[in-house]
Protein backbone atom coordinates (compact mmCIF):
# COMPACT_ATOMS: atom_id res chain seq x y z
CA UNK A 1 0.00 0.00 0.00
CA UNK A 2 1.02 3.99 -0.06
CA UNK A 3 0.99 6.37 2.37
CA UNK A 4 1.29 9.86 2.38
CA UNK A 5 1.97 11.82 5.41
CA UNK A 6 0.44 15.58 5.47
CA UNK A 7 2.65 18.39 6.42
CA UNK A 8 3.17 20.08 9.65
CA UNK A 9 3.65 23.60 10.49
CA UNK A 10 7.09 25.19 11.73
CA UNK A 11 7.90 28.47 13.48
CA UNK A 12 4.71 30.82 12.93
CA UNK A 13 4.17 30.07 9.50
CA UNK A 14 2.01 27.71 7.35
CA UNK A 15 5.48 26.41 5.61
CA UNK A 16 5.06 22.76 4.05
CA UNK A 17 7.39 20.29 5.39
CA UNK A 18 8.38 17.71 2.86
CA UNK A 19 5.63 14.91 1.18
CA UNK A 20 6.90 11.49 0.15
CA UNK A 21 4.98 8.83 -0.92
CA UNK A 22 5.86 5.54 0.32
CA UNK A 23 5.64 2.11 -0.09
CA UNK A 24 5.57 0.68 3.34
CA UNK A 25 5.20 -2.71 2.74
CA UNK A 26 9.24 -3.25 4.12
CA UNK A 27 9.01 -0.66 6.44
CA UNK A 28 9.20 2.09 4.00
CA UNK A 29 10.56 2.13 0.95
CA UNK A 30 10.38 5.52 -0.87
CA UNK A 31 8.80 5.73 -4.29
CA UNK A 32 8.53 9.31 -4.94
CA UNK A 33 9.72 12.78 -3.29
CA UNK A 34 6.75 14.29 -3.83
CA UNK A 35 8.28 18.33 -3.02
CA UNK A 36 11.43 19.69 -2.81
CA UNK A 37 11.45 22.62 0.09
CA UNK A 38 13.68 25.02 0.69
CA UNK A 39 15.47 23.52 3.94
CA UNK A 40 16.86 26.32 5.43
CA UNK A 41 13.30 27.32 6.46
CA UNK A 42 13.53 24.08 8.60
CA UNK A 43 14.05 24.41 12.40
CA UNK A 44 16.36 21.93 13.50
CA UNK A 45 16.53 20.35 17.49
CA UNK A 46 19.91 19.59 18.23
CA UNK A 47 19.59 16.89 21.62
CA UNK A 48 22.81 16.73 23.67
CA UNK A 49 25.00 19.67 23.58
CA UNK A 50 28.43 18.43 24.42
CA UNK A 51 31.41 18.70 22.21
CA UNK A 52 29.44 17.43 19.20
CA UNK A 53 26.10 18.81 19.72
CA UNK A 54 26.73 21.66 20.09
CA UNK A 55 28.84 22.85 16.98
CA UNK A 56 26.48 21.16 15.06
CA UNK A 57 23.95 23.73 16.66
CA UNK A 58 26.14 26.52 16.54
CA UNK A 59 26.89 25.03 12.67
CA UNK A 60 22.99 25.33 11.77
CA UNK A 61 22.21 28.36 13.16
CA UNK A 62 25.05 30.09 11.35
CA UNK A 63 24.09 28.72 8.30
CA UNK A 64 20.19 30.47 8.82
CA UNK A 65 18.58 27.67 9.76
CA UNK A 66 16.58 28.02 13.06
CA UNK A 67 17.79 25.89 16.22
CA UNK A 68 17.02 24.23 18.96
CA UNK A 69 19.31 23.27 21.30
CA UNK A 70 18.44 20.74 24.01
CA UNK A 71 19.84 19.42 27.03
CA UNK A 72 19.30 17.86 30.32
CA UNK A 73 21.97 19.63 31.72
CA UNK A 74 20.35 22.26 33.92
CA UNK A 75 24.26 24.27 34.05
CA UNK A 76 25.16 23.29 30.57
CA UNK A 77 22.06 25.24 29.11
CA UNK A 78 22.48 27.73 31.79
CA UNK A 79 25.99 28.72 30.48
CA UNK A 80 25.12 29.02 27.15
CA UNK A 81 21.80 31.03 27.78
CA UNK A 82 24.43 33.21 29.06
CA UNK A 83 26.65 32.87 25.54
CA UNK A 84 29.37 31.15 27.27
CA UNK A 85 30.86 28.82 25.18
CA UNK A 86 31.26 25.54 27.28
CA UNK A 87 33.11 23.46 25.23
CA UNK A 88 36.35 26.00 23.87
CA UNK A 89 36.62 25.28 20.70
CA UNK A 90 33.76 27.74 19.54
CA UNK A 91 33.69 30.85 21.29
CA UNK A 92 31.46 33.23 23.36
CA UNK A 93 30.30 35.10 19.99
CA UNK A 94 29.68 32.19 18.24
CA UNK A 95 27.32 30.94 21.11
CA UNK A 96 25.51 34.04 20.73
CA UNK A 97 25.36 33.61 16.86
CA UNK A 98 22.33 32.98 14.83
CA UNK A 99 19.03 32.32 15.22
CA UNK A 100 19.26 29.42 18.28
CA UNK A 101 17.84 28.83 21.67
CA UNK A 102 19.46 27.05 24.92
CA UNK A 103 16.41 25.25 27.13
CA UNK A 104 16.00 22.43 28.86
CA UNK A 105 12.56 22.32 27.93
CA UNK A 106 11.89 19.01 26.02
CA UNK A 107 8.62 20.48 24.39
CA UNK A 108 10.57 21.97 21.81
CA UNK A 109 11.16 19.06 20.13
CA UNK A 110 7.82 19.19 18.80
CA UNK A 111 8.72 22.55 16.67
CA UNK A 112 11.02 20.48 14.64
CA UNK A 113 11.30 19.13 11.40
CA UNK A 114 14.50 17.57 12.05
CA UNK A 115 15.99 15.99 15.36
CA UNK A 116 19.04 15.46 15.64
CA UNK A 117 20.15 13.18 18.89
CA UNK A 118 24.12 13.50 19.93
CA UNK A 119 24.01 12.09 23.34
CA UNK A 120 27.45 9.91 25.14
CA UNK A 121 27.56 6.21 24.29
CA UNK A 122 30.00 5.32 27.04
CA UNK A 123 31.06 1.52 27.46
CA UNK A 124 30.52 -0.44 31.18
CA UNK A 125 32.59 -1.97 33.33
CA UNK A 126 32.83 -4.84 31.46
CA UNK A 127 33.52 -3.24 28.19
CA UNK A 128 29.99 -3.40 26.74
CA UNK A 129 28.67 -0.63 24.90
CA UNK A 130 26.30 1.42 27.11
CA UNK A 131 23.38 2.40 24.82
CA UNK A 132 20.58 3.72 27.93
CA UNK A 133 21.40 7.44 26.85
CA UNK A 134 20.35 6.81 23.18
CA UNK A 135 16.91 4.48 24.42
CA UNK A 136 16.10 7.55 27.22
CA UNK A 137 16.66 10.11 24.08
CA UNK A 138 14.51 7.98 22.12
CA UNK A 139 11.93 8.00 24.04
CA UNK A 140 12.02 11.89 25.10
CA UNK A 141 12.27 12.44 21.77
CA UNK A 142 9.48 9.96 20.36
CA UNK A 143 7.34 11.65 23.33
CA UNK A 144 7.47 14.96 22.04
CA UNK A 145 7.99 14.82 17.84
CA UNK A 146 4.88 15.22 15.87
CA UNK A 147 4.65 13.06 12.37
CA UNK A 148 6.91 14.19 9.43
CA UNK A 149 10.02 14.66 11.33
CA UNK A 150 13.38 12.98 10.93
CA UNK A 151 15.85 11.77 13.57
CA UNK A 152 19.06 11.97 12.46
CA UNK A 153 21.40 9.79 15.75
CA UNK A 154 25.25 11.29 15.46
CA UNK A 155 25.97 9.21 18.79
CA UNK A 156 29.03 6.13 18.14
CA UNK A 157 27.01 2.95 18.07
CA UNK A 158 27.60 -0.56 16.77
CA UNK A 159 25.87 -1.79 13.73
CA UNK A 160 22.53 -2.42 13.93
CA UNK A 161 21.93 -0.12 17.05
CA UNK A 162 19.66 2.64 14.96
CA UNK A 163 17.47 -0.10 14.51
CA UNK A 164 17.52 -1.81 17.02
CA UNK A 165 17.53 0.49 19.66
CA UNK A 166 16.48 3.98 18.64
CA UNK A 167 13.45 3.11 16.64
CA UNK A 168 11.62 1.41 19.02
CA UNK A 169 12.55 3.84 21.43
CA UNK A 170 11.10 6.34 19.31
CA UNK A 171 8.48 3.98 18.07
CA UNK A 172 7.03 3.55 21.57
CA UNK A 173 6.99 6.51 23.00
CA UNK A 174 5.46 8.17 19.77
CA UNK A 175 2.64 5.66 18.98
CA UNK A 176 4.34 6.43 14.94
CA UNK A 177 5.34 3.82 12.88
CA UNK A 178 9.24 4.75 11.45
CA UNK A 179 9.46 5.02 7.41
CA UNK A 180 5.29 5.89 7.46
CA UNK A 181 4.75 8.47 10.30
CA UNK A 182 8.69 9.55 10.72
CA UNK A 183 11.90 8.90 9.28
CA UNK A 184 15.44 7.87 10.87
CA UNK A 185 18.63 8.45 9.51
CA UNK A 186 22.18 7.91 10.57
CA UNK A 187 25.46 9.75 10.53
CA UNK A 188 28.55 9.14 12.24
CA UNK A 189 30.11 12.37 14.67
CA UNK A 190 33.51 13.00 13.58
CA UNK A 191 34.11 15.82 15.97
CA UNK A 192 37.60 16.61 16.72
CA UNK A 193 38.20 18.67 19.92
CA UNK A 194 41.10 21.26 20.08
CA UNK A 195 42.15 20.96 16.50
CA UNK A 196 40.40 23.74 14.53
CA UNK A 197 41.36 22.66 11.21
CA UNK A 198 38.87 19.89 11.26
CA UNK A 199 35.63 21.62 12.34
CA UNK A 200 32.35 20.72 11.38
CA UNK A 201 32.71 22.47 8.25
CA UNK A 202 35.94 20.98 7.07
CA UNK A 203 35.38 16.61 7.35
CA UNK A 204 33.59 14.58 4.64
CA UNK A 205 30.29 13.94 6.67
CA UNK A 206 29.00 10.16 5.99
CA UNK A 207 25.25 10.40 6.11
CA UNK A 208 22.95 7.07 5.78
CA UNK A 209 19.16 6.85 6.00
CA UNK A 210 16.53 4.56 5.96
CA UNK A 211 15.50 4.40 2.09
CA UNK A 212 16.52 6.38 -1.09
CA UNK A 213 14.20 9.65 -0.57
CA UNK A 214 15.14 10.34 3.13
CA UNK A 215 18.99 10.22 2.57
CA UNK A 216 18.73 12.93 -0.21
CA UNK A 217 16.44 14.56 1.89
CA UNK A 218 19.26 14.38 5.15
CA UNK A 219 22.24 14.46 2.69
CA UNK A 220 21.09 17.93 1.67
CA UNK A 221 20.50 19.13 4.53
CA UNK A 222 24.33 18.26 5.67
CA UNK A 223 25.76 19.89 2.65
CA UNK A 224 24.24 23.21 3.71
CA UNK A 225 26.50 23.29 6.46
CA UNK A 226 30.08 20.71 5.46
CA UNK A 227 32.02 22.54 3.14
CA UNK A 228 34.16 18.89 2.71
CA UNK A 229 30.57 17.41 1.35
CA UNK A 230 29.01 14.25 2.33
CA UNK A 231 29.29 10.62 1.69
CA UNK A 232 26.22 9.33 1.12
CA UNK A 233 26.91 5.35 2.60
CA UNK A 234 24.22 2.61 1.44
CA UNK A 235 22.78 1.47 4.25
CA UNK A 236 22.77 2.61 8.37
CA UNK A 237 24.26 -0.31 9.34
CA UNK A 238 27.41 0.86 7.10
CA UNK A 239 27.85 4.52 8.42
CA UNK A 240 26.97 3.07 12.07
CA UNK A 241 29.79 0.11 11.20
CA UNK A 242 32.37 2.77 9.47
CA UNK A 243 32.85 5.18 12.26
CA UNK A 244 33.93 2.31 15.00
CA UNK A 245 36.23 1.32 12.43
CA UNK A 246 37.57 4.53 11.89
CA UNK A 247 38.97 4.26 15.40
CA UNK A 248 39.75 0.64 15.87
CA UNK A 249 42.13 1.38 13.08
CA UNK A 250 43.40 4.21 15.26
CA UNK A 251 43.77 2.20 17.90
CA UNK A 252 45.23 -0.89 16.26
CA UNK A 253 47.95 1.45 14.29
CA UNK A 254 49.12 3.43 18.07
CA UNK A 255 49.42 -0.58 19.95
CA UNK A 256 51.78 -1.26 17.19
CA UNK A 257 53.98 1.54 17.98
CA UNK A 258 53.37 1.03 21.78
CA UNK A 259 54.36 -2.37 22.03
CA UNK A 260 57.39 -1.11 19.60
CA UNK A 261 58.26 0.94 22.30
CA UNK A 262 57.92 -1.16 25.32
CA UNK A 263 59.81 -4.11 23.38
CA UNK A 264 63.01 -1.58 22.41
CA UNK A 265 62.72 -0.27 26.01
CA UNK A 266 63.93 -3.43 27.07
CA UNK A 267 66.59 -3.86 24.59
CA UNK A 268 67.59 -0.82 25.13
CA UNK A 269 67.15 1.18 21.65
CA UNK A 270 65.18 4.24 20.95
CA UNK A 271 62.40 3.52 20.06
CA UNK A 272 61.51 6.89 18.56
CA UNK A 273 64.67 7.14 16.82
CA UNK A 274 64.09 3.62 14.79
CA UNK A 275 60.56 5.31 14.17
CA UNK A 276 61.88 8.43 12.29
CA UNK A 277 64.47 5.87 10.77
CA UNK A 278 61.46 3.47 9.65
CA UNK A 279 59.58 6.83 8.72
CA UNK A 280 62.19 7.48 5.60
CA UNK A 281 60.28 5.07 3.63
CA UNK A 282 57.69 6.63 1.60
CA UNK A 283 54.74 3.85 2.68
CA UNK A 284 55.53 3.90 6.12
CA UNK A 285 52.59 5.36 8.10
CA UNK A 286 53.41 7.60 11.16
CA UNK A 287 52.31 6.94 13.97
CA UNK A 288 54.06 8.04 17.29
CA UNK A 289 53.52 6.09 21.25
CA UNK A 290 51.71 7.40 24.25
CA UNK A 291 48.66 7.34 26.24
CA UNK A 292 45.57 6.32 24.66
CA UNK A 293 42.67 8.26 26.08
CA UNK A 294 39.75 10.33 24.99
CA UNK A 295 36.04 8.93 23.91
CA UNK A 296 36.72 7.19 20.90
CA UNK A 297 39.53 5.20 20.87
CA UNK A 298 39.46 3.75 23.85
CA UNK A 299 35.99 3.08 23.53
CA UNK A 300 34.59 2.64 19.97
CA UNK A 301 36.73 -0.95 19.20
CA UNK A 302 34.59 -2.46 22.18
CA UNK A 303 31.53 -1.55 20.49
CA UNK A 304 33.15 -3.23 17.17
CA UNK A 305 34.00 -6.40 19.03
CA UNK A 306 30.83 -6.46 20.91
CA UNK A 307 28.42 -6.71 17.88
CA UNK A 308 31.18 -9.37 16.24
CA UNK A 309 31.58 -11.65 19.17
CA UNK A 310 27.13 -11.13 19.17
CA UNK A 311 27.26 -12.73 15.89
CA UNK A 312 29.87 -15.41 16.62
CA UNK A 313 33.15 -14.18 15.38
CA UNK A 314 35.90 -13.10 17.98
CA UNK A 315 38.14 -10.03 17.07
CA UNK A 316 40.75 -10.98 18.22
CA UNK A 317 43.50 -8.42 16.98
CA UNK A 318 40.89 -5.79 18.03
CA UNK A 319 40.64 -6.71 21.14
CA UNK A 320 44.84 -7.26 21.49
CA UNK A 321 45.09 -3.59 20.62
CA UNK A 322 43.14 -2.74 23.66
CA UNK A 323 44.84 -4.94 25.99
CA UNK A 324 48.13 -2.84 24.57
CA UNK A 325 47.40 0.54 24.63
CA UNK A 326 45.58 -0.24 28.19
CA UNK A 327 48.94 -1.11 29.52
CA UNK A 328 50.81 1.94 28.29
CA UNK A 329 49.96 4.30 31.97
CA UNK A 330 51.81 1.18 33.77
CA UNK A 331 54.76 1.21 31.62
CA UNK A 332 54.93 5.19 32.44
CA UNK A 333 54.83 4.55 35.44
CA UNK A 334 57.56 2.15 35.65
CA UNK A 335 59.92 4.56 33.16
CA UNK A 336 59.17 7.12 36.38
CA UNK A 337 60.32 4.91 38.24
CA UNK A 338 63.29 3.60 36.79
CA UNK A 339 64.30 7.12 36.11
CA UNK A 340 63.65 7.92 39.81
CA UNK A 341 66.05 5.15 40.51
CA UNK A 342 68.83 6.43 38.40
CA UNK A 343 68.65 9.87 40.03
CA UNK A 344 69.08 7.74 43.32
CA UNK A 345 66.37 8.82 44.61
CA UNK A 346 63.97 6.93 47.51
CA UNK A 347 60.70 6.41 46.05
CA UNK A 348 58.42 7.55 49.15
CA UNK A 349 60.81 10.38 49.87
CA UNK A 350 60.09 11.69 45.66
CA UNK A 351 57.90 14.22 44.15
CA UNK A 352 56.77 13.89 40.90
CA UNK A 353 55.11 16.76 38.95
CA UNK A 354 53.14 15.70 36.59
CA UNK A 355 52.23 18.44 33.59
CA UNK A 356 48.95 17.39 31.72
CA UNK A 357 46.12 15.93 32.84
CA UNK A 358 44.02 16.11 29.84
CA UNK A 359 43.44 13.21 27.88
CA UNK A 360 45.02 14.93 24.44
CA UNK A 361 46.81 18.68 23.78
CA UNK A 362 45.16 21.42 23.76
CA UNK A 363 42.04 20.58 25.62
CA UNK A 364 40.84 20.37 29.15
CA UNK A 365 39.12 17.64 29.22
CA UNK A 366 39.58 15.26 31.74
CA UNK A 367 37.04 12.58 31.64
CA UNK A 368 38.84 9.11 29.57
CA UNK A 369 42.39 10.37 30.22
CA UNK A 370 44.75 7.91 31.11
CA UNK A 371 47.32 10.35 32.86
CA UNK A 372 44.91 8.95 36.53
CA UNK A 373 45.66 5.55 35.81
CA UNK A 374 49.53 6.90 35.91
CA UNK A 375 48.95 8.57 39.21
CA UNK A 376 47.49 5.75 40.24
CA UNK A 377 50.38 3.22 39.73
CA UNK A 378 52.92 6.23 41.11
CA UNK A 379 51.18 6.13 44.28
CA UNK A 380 51.26 2.67 44.90
CA UNK A 381 54.98 3.02 45.15
CA UNK A 382 54.48 5.54 47.77
CA UNK A 383 55.39 8.74 45.02
CA UNK A 384 54.35 11.78 45.86
CA UNK A 385 51.88 13.13 42.95
CA UNK A 386 51.03 16.78 42.28
CA UNK A 387 49.93 18.25 38.97
CA UNK A 388 49.24 20.94 36.73
CA UNK A 389 47.21 21.64 33.85
CA UNK A 390 46.74 25.19 31.75
CA UNK A 391 43.61 23.78 30.06
CA UNK A 392 41.92 21.45 33.08
CA UNK A 393 39.27 22.73 35.79
CA UNK A 394 41.51 22.54 38.66
CA UNK A 395 38.61 21.42 40.82
CA UNK A 396 37.67 18.85 38.64
CA UNK A 397 41.50 17.64 38.73
CA UNK A 398 41.26 17.40 42.46
CA UNK A 399 38.41 15.40 42.75
CA UNK A 400 38.62 13.00 39.71
CA UNK A 401 42.90 12.38 40.46
CA UNK A 402 43.08 12.72 44.11
CA UNK A 403 46.46 15.03 43.89
CA UNK A 404 47.68 18.11 45.19
CA UNK A 405 46.91 20.71 42.14
CA UNK A 406 48.70 23.95 41.03
CA UNK A 407 47.19 26.83 40.14
CA UNK A 408 50.74 28.59 38.99
CA UNK A 409 53.23 26.21 37.62
CA UNK A 410 56.15 25.45 39.87
CA UNK A 411 59.04 23.18 40.17
CA UNK A 412 60.40 23.60 43.65
CA UNK A 413 60.78 20.74 46.10
CA UNK A 414 60.26 18.42 43.16
CA UNK A 415 62.67 15.17 41.98
CA UNK A 416 60.68 14.96 38.60
CA UNK A 417 59.25 15.98 35.91
CA UNK A 418 56.42 14.04 34.03
CA UNK A 419 54.81 15.38 30.92
CA UNK A 420 51.86 13.80 30.44
CA UNK A 421 49.81 15.55 27.95
CA UNK A 422 52.44 18.07 25.24
CA UNK A 423 50.02 21.18 25.62
CA UNK A 424 51.89 23.11 23.17
CA UNK A 425 52.46 25.68 25.73
CA UNK A 426 55.27 23.08 27.88
CA UNK A 427 57.27 23.15 24.68
CA UNK A 428 58.22 26.81 25.10
CA UNK A 429 59.75 26.08 28.52
CA UNK A 430 63.02 26.52 29.54
CA UNK A 431 64.92 23.12 30.38
CA UNK A 432 67.78 24.71 32.00
CA UNK A 433 65.95 27.12 33.74
CA UNK A 434 63.17 24.21 35.20
CA UNK A 435 66.07 21.69 36.31
CA UNK A 436 67.40 24.63 38.24
CA UNK A 437 64.67 25.05 39.96
CA UNK A 438 64.19 20.99 40.91
CA UNK A 439 65.91 19.15 43.29
CA UNK A 440 69.33 18.45 42.47
CA UNK A 441 69.99 15.33 39.95
CA UNK A 442 66.17 15.54 38.24
CA UNK A 443 64.64 13.52 35.88
CA UNK A 444 62.09 14.12 32.89
CA UNK A 445 60.12 11.46 31.93
CA UNK A 446 58.85 12.76 28.50
CA UNK A 447 56.03 10.45 27.21
CA UNK A 448 55.59 11.94 23.75
CA UNK A 449 59.31 13.00 22.98
CA UNK A 450 58.18 16.65 22.83
CA UNK A 451 61.99 17.62 23.92
CA UNK A 452 65.12 16.26 22.19
CA UNK A 453 67.09 14.13 24.28
CA UNK A 454 70.18 15.54 24.16
CA UNK A 455 69.09 19.10 25.14
CA UNK A 456 67.47 17.09 28.56
CA UNK A 457 70.60 16.06 29.35
CA UNK A 458 72.61 19.04 28.89
CA UNK A 459 70.33 20.68 30.88
CA UNK A 460 70.95 18.07 33.68
CA UNK A 461 68.39 16.05 33.39
CA UNK A 462 68.07 12.09 33.81
CA UNK A 463 65.78 11.42 30.34
CA UNK A 464 63.19 8.90 29.13
CA UNK A 465 60.63 8.87 27.00
CA UNK A 466 58.39 6.18 25.31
Amino acid sequence: MTTTFSDKKTRDDDREHDRYELDTNDGGTALEHVEEPSTREATICVVGLGYVGLPLAVGFAQSEYRVLGYDVDETTVGRLQAGIDTTGDLSDEAIQDGDISYTTDASVIGEADYVVITVPTPIDDDDRPDLSYVESAGATVGSKMTPGTTVVLESTVYPGSTREVLVPALEEASDLVAGKDFFVGYSPERATPGDPEHGLEDVVKVVSAQNETVLDDVATLYESIVDAGVHRAPSIEVAEACKVVENAQRDLNIAFVNELSMAFDEMGVDAQAVLEAAGTKWNFHDYRPGLVGGHCIPVDPYFLAYRSERDGYDPELVRKSRQVNESVPDHVADMTIKALNRCHKTLRDSRVLVLGLSYKPGVGDIRSSKVDEVVDALSEYDVDVAGFDPFADDDAVRDAFGIEVQETLSFEGFDAVLLATPHAEFGELDLGAVAAELESNPALIDVAGTYEEADAVDAGFVYRRL
